[in-house]
């Protein structure tokens, strides 16, 4: 009742028809995975630097229609966060605005339901850019990969603590981590770890 009238009054704010798609009701089986890389961890004061996103349709990742944007930056990019994504201001040469990235963003998750590991941080760097220029927040389902494996976990340990870490639920289900690390990379081994969970 409440996710109802508060998705009413989402749509009842959006102020560009364009993107009215994003509230029509799922059709597909399709889910896209999708993971920020980003200037630092607040997402009141931090931008988005890239957007990686694939398409999970039946047990197929189909990363033949995968998107990776890279999003310019109106200031010098801190080391702290370098050292993480390894992506530097000077890669950015080619990169495009961030209303762009949104916009194309948008139309590829179209209405599908959201996955993606500790999602609500990516949800909130996204909802942070489309509130002001499209006056919603992303309508779209979501489920964290995180709360999928804790759940499946949490019986099996007398202990009661899941270690949650991107790593460690990759090596436990026995999964291969790429060498780098980006936002496309990152939520591909996020739609294995969906999968494989989802199973």
């Amino acid at each position: 009742m409440f996710n109802r009238l508060r998705q009413k009054w989402n749509r009842k704010n959006l102020n560009d028809e364009r993107f009215a798609f994003l509230f029509d009701e799922v059709q597909s089986d399709e889910v896209v995975v999708f993971d920020c890389e980003t200037t630092g961890l607040k997402p009141k004061i931090d931008d988005i630097i890239s957007i990686g996103a694939v398409k999970v349709k039946g047990n197929k990742i189909l990363t033949n229609e995968a998107m990776h944007i890279f999003v310019k930056q109106n200031k010098q990019i801190n080391h702290e966060s370098i050292t993480i994504h390894q992506i530097r201001h000077c890669d950015l040469d080619e990169a495009i605005s961030i209303e762009e990235a949104i916009e194309k963003f948008l139309y590829y998750i179209g209405n599908r339901k959201l996955v993606g590991y500790y999602l609500e941080f990516d949800v909130a760097m996204i909802n942070k850019t489309i509130k002001p220029m499209f006056g919603i927040t992303l309508p779209n389902k979501q489920e964290e990969v995180s709360a999928i494996y804790y759940d499946k976990k949490i019986a099996t340990i007398p202990q009661g603590h899941v270690d949650l870490r991107f790593d460690t639920i990759l090596n436990d289900l026995d999964l291969p981590k790429f060498q780098a690390h980006d936002a496309l990379n990152d939520a591909i081994m996020t739609a294995m770890m969906y999968l494989k969970l989802r199973r």
